[in-house]
Parts: C-alpha cells; sequence; structure tokens
C-alpha cells in the first residue's frame, strides 16, 4: 500500500507471502558489523560531522523527477518480496524514490551480527501503468521503508510505521489510519532565516527473534548544521509505542532547535474564523495541541487555519509531555468517506530525563488544500546549541485514539466561535463581539447534575468578557459559554476552565484571538 504523503508548508517569518526473487544484498566489512550499536551510529556521526556538509544524491532521471503525486503512488513495492517473510512477526518493505523523494537512503539489516545493505533491484517493485522504462541501476536505492505487523488480524502483516523523506516518519495503531506524522529534528521553524530539513541518510533495522513484539531502527541524520545519531524501538499496538533517544553533533550554533518535532493538517473545523465552501463539516488530521506542564497543569490549544502565519510558545520546566491530538472521532463530524479523518491517531510525546528550561512551540500556517501539512509543535530548549558540543534527548511518542481519556479530567471536545447574532458571512467584518462555546466531557463530567453549581472561569489578555454561561447540554458535556468584545485590533490570550465550588474540573483551554 502507498500511503498518501503531505508536503509540509516550510513558514517562513513573514503483504505476508513468501516470494521467489533474491533480494541484492551486500555485507559490510565485518569490522563494522561485529557488535554493531547504537554508539557505532554514533562514531559515524561523530566522523560525519567533522566533514562539510554535503547533501548530494545520485540524480534522479527525468522519468522519475517528473513525476506527479498520482503517478508516483501508482509505484509499489512487491509485498511478495518482503524482507523476513521466512519468520517472525515482522516485515519491511521499501518506497521508490521518485517525485519530491529525490534523496538516496541506504537501508541495512542487521541479523546474527551481521549487518548487510539492502540492494536495489527494479523487479522489487511493480510501477503500475507508468509507461518509462524501469531497468534503472542499482545505485537507484531507495526512498525509505516501512513496516508491517499483524496488527489487526493474525494472517495479515499490516502497515504500523514509515519511513520516508527528510526525517520523517509516520505511526498508527491498531485500528487507525496515517495522519499526523513525526519528525527527527526541526530546525530554525518559521524563522527569517528560513527553515532546514535535516535528513536521515542511513539506517539499520535489527531483526527481532522470532516470537518478539518490538523492532529497533538506527538511524544517522546529517544537515548543514548538524549530525545525528538516532535509535527507535518500536512496539506495534492498539496504541503504537516508539522510543526515541537521539544524540545531536552540530557543525554549526543552532538558533531555534526543534526536538521531537510533529507536524499535522487542519483546513477547517467548528472555528469559523476561515469559512470554505465544503459539503465535509471539517477537514483535518489533528484538532488541538495538549499540553502537559512541568506543574502538572493540563492545557489544550484548538487548532485554526490562520490567515497569516501564527506562531505561539508555551513556556515550561521540565515539560511532562505534548502532542497534537484528533479528539473527535464521529463519522459526521466529517462525512468523508475516502479519508476517514475520525479514524487518525494522536501522537502524544513525553520527555525521559530532565528537558529543563524551554517551551513547545506551536506554528500555525495558512493553507488552502488538504495536501499541506500546515501544523507543527516541537520543543524548543531555552540552553543554545553550540558547534562541536553533543545535545542528547530521549523521549516516547505513543499513537492514541482520538477517544482516549487524556488527560483523566475534564477535556475540551469541542471549540465554536461566532458572531453574537446570525450575520451575513459575506458581510462579516469580524471586529464585533463574538460568542465562544466551549465543551467539555470526560473526568467527573458525565456524573455532575445539572442542579450542581458549576461554573466557568474566563480570562482574557485585552479585551472585555461577559455574559459567561456554564450548563450541561446532554449526559456527557457540559457548555461554557461566553461573550468576547475586542479591543479594538489587539490581540487577546483567552484562557478558560469550568469547576465545581473550589475544585477544577478540567484542563486549561487556550486561544489566541487576532483581528486577522
Amino acid at each position: 500500500m502507498q500511503i498518501r504523503r503531505r508536503q509540509f508548508i516550510a513558514a517562513l517569518a513573514g503483504t505476508a507471502a513468501t516470494g521467489a526473487l533474491a533480494l541484492p544484498a551486500r555485507s559490510v566489512l565485518a569490522g563494522d558489523s561485529a557488535g554493531f550499536t547504537f554508539d557505532t551510529v554514533k562514531d559515524q556521526a561523530v566522523q560525519l560531522a567533522k566533514q562539510p556538509y554535503d547533501g548530494s544524491s545520485p540524480p534522479l532521471p527525468d522519468s522519475l523527477k517528473t513525476l506527479d503525486y498520482a503517478h508516483f503512488r501508482m509505484i509499489d513495492y512487491r509485498s511478495d518480496q518482503a524482507l523476513w517473510t521466512d519468520g517472525g512477526l515482522f516485515r519491511i518493505e521499501m518506497f521508490h524514490r521518485g517525485f519530491q523523494y529525490d534523496r538516496k537512503v541506504t537501508i541495512h539489516t542487521i541479523e546474527s551480527g551481521e549487518v548487510r545493505e539492502i540492494g536495489y533491484n527494479p523487479a522489487m517493485f511493480d510501477f503500475g501503468p507508468n509507461k518509462f522504462e524501469t531497468n534503472f541501476d542499482q545505485d537507484m536505492g531507495f526512498a525509505g521503508f516501512r513496516l508491517h505487523f499483524p496488527l489487526n488480524r493474525p494472517d495479515y502483516y499490516d502497515e504500523f510505521a514509515v519511513f520516508q523523506g527528510a526525517s520523517y516518519f509516520r505511526l498508527i495503531g491498531r485500528g487507525e489510519q496515517y495522519g499526523l506524522s513525526g519528525r527527527g529534528l526541526a530546525i530554525d521553524t518559521a524563522s527569517p532565516q528560513g527553515e532546514e530539513f535535516p535528513a536521515f541518510t542511513k539506517f539499520w533495522i535489527e531483526r527481532p527473534a522470532s516470537d518478539a513484539s518490538t523492532v529497533v531502527v538506527y538511524a544517522l541524520l546529517d544537515s548543514k548544521s548538524t549530525t545525528g545519531a538516532y535509535r527507535f524501538e518500536l512496539t506495534p499496538d492498539t496504541e503504537t509505542r516508539m522510543r526515541v533517544e537521539a544524540v545531536l553533533y552540530p557543525r554549526l550554533d543552532i538558533r531555534k532547535l526543534g526536538m521531537a518535532p510533529l507536524t499535522s493538517m487542519f483546513l477547517h473545523g467548528k472555528l469559523g474564523n476561515r469559512p470554505f465552501s465544503d459539503l465535509r463539516p471539517e477537514v483535518h488530521d489533528s484538532d488541538g495541541l495538549a499540553l502537559h506542564t512541568g506543574s502538572g497543569e493540563w492545557v489544550w490549544r484548538p487548532l485554526m487555519n490562520p490567515k497569516v502565519l501564527r506562531v505561539s510558545a508555551f513556556g515550561d520546566q521540565s515539560p511532562k509531555g505534548f502532542g497534537l491530538m484528533q479528539r473527535e472521532t464521529d463519522f459526521h463530524q466529517y462525512e468523508d468517506v475516502l479519508e476517514h479523518y475520525q479514524r487518525r491517531p494522536s501522537l502524544w510525546v513525553e520527555p525521559e530525563g530532565d528537558w529543563a528550561k524551554g517551551a513547545v512551540e506551536l506554528v500555525e500556517i495558512p493553507s488552502d488544500d488538504e495536501i499541506n501539512d500546515n501544523m507543527a509543535a516541537y520543543w524548543v530548549p531555552d540552553t543554545p546549541v553550540k558547534a562541536g558540543v553533543p545535545v542528547a534527548f530521549t523521549y516516547r511518542a505513543t499513537t492514541l485514539p482520538g477517544a482516549t481519556p487524556l488527560p483523566t479530567i475534564g477535556r475540551v471536545v469541542g471549540t465554536r466561535s461566532g458572531p453574537v447574532a446570525p450575520v451575513d458571512a459575506a458581510k462579516d467584518d469580524h471586529k464585533a463581539a463574538l460568542r465562544f462555546w466551549l465543551d467539555f466531557t470526560g473526568g467527573d463530567i458525565p456524573s455532575l447534575s445539572d442542579r450542581l453549581p458549576v461554573e466557568a472561569i474566563v480570562t482574557v489578555s485585552t479585551g472585555k468578557v461577559d455574559d459567561i454561561v456554564c450548563q450541561k447540554l446532554d449526559a456527557d458535556v457540559w457548555r461554557a459559554a461566553f461573550t468576547f468584545t475586542p479591543d479594538g485590533k489587539k490581540d487577546s490570550e483567552m484562557r478558560a476552565f469550568i469547576k465545581l465550588r473550589d475544585r477544577s474540573l478540567s484542563e486549561t483551554w487556550t486561544f489566541r484571538w487576532t483581528a486577522e
């Protein structure tokens, strides 16, 4: 299966069958393969950092370079040529180069203490109805790979992880479809000098024991500013888990380092800031950023497709977690029989060790097409990144179904805003007072009688709030509603939560109102 890929908008400020094909593989030098460990990758990254950056790759023939996305999708790896079909729970399939995936990636396996480079052969691929010649030589190489596992049923090896393009990866759990992506690293995202996209250039996949349900992948990262060694430990399940260890070896000082970056798509939803003429009520892979701060507070920021670039920083110390979430899981919230956005996973990042002071940065980029990943979130450490000084960090990334009770207290499941009185959208100047509706559920909220004195606490940095109402909508949901009147065109940071007497019942909803 060729998954649908998106292009992240660079923001500026301003399957289980045994086949007969003999896969070409080359053993590396015995001295390199004996006792291969994470230190082996670190040593390569150290040596690479001493050399000038060379981002070149063997050129693609025009037939592959000029492919559009539709024709590129027609190139698929033959499932009967998957690696490791002779036993065990995991399979490996490769991606062909072409379209925007022009960089050659070297892929190795580690089996019985031997490291083997997987050689390219065009017979591994089905090129579909494409009409070009396919007699490419072995130097063609691959663009990435995907991992398969009997995730949903015992007789079929489902695709659950993809590494393809720059340092991007995707994960899904049981019953889910691909949505948002993770990345190995982000550098200077939404900065005036432009974003730098580090890339994984080599992979080593360690073959697990036949009954093991965890697989280990090593990767070498390279870019103008840094090299890096990565170790990924992946366990597919209802909630697929990945533990990431990374060590960076900077060639240059880095102005803004983004650790554990996530990217996603939000075209339109309940927030009516950019109405789209679309039969589908909502279109997004993620609908909000969730934060669990070092102090223990849970924070929710709904995503929006802005009219101009928006960058928000949530300062913290020793963060407990953050993630881009897809909380809305009802088909009727999307009405899309092809994309099934209700099946997209959330991805939750939990740092290991002390990540000290820094901020989770959220980047929201204007977009007119759902093909674009226009949302990004990552951790930016306060500590400057200096050339020659290694940076190490470890975290866990977990796919979560949208209905997961995270946090275990009350959580926001819907944010709506609009004029206090109905108005023709074509005549709405977006300067008058707005009515906000915030829907909360989870935790103790569903058990509360509508006779209890539940109240909403709303604060804004500028402007005025009045007519605050908190009421029970149905058996599970309470709604906080309020009217916000802006102070001219001044931005306003808004916060809200609901409480019962002196006890908070929910996470803190946050939102930035802007005139644009």
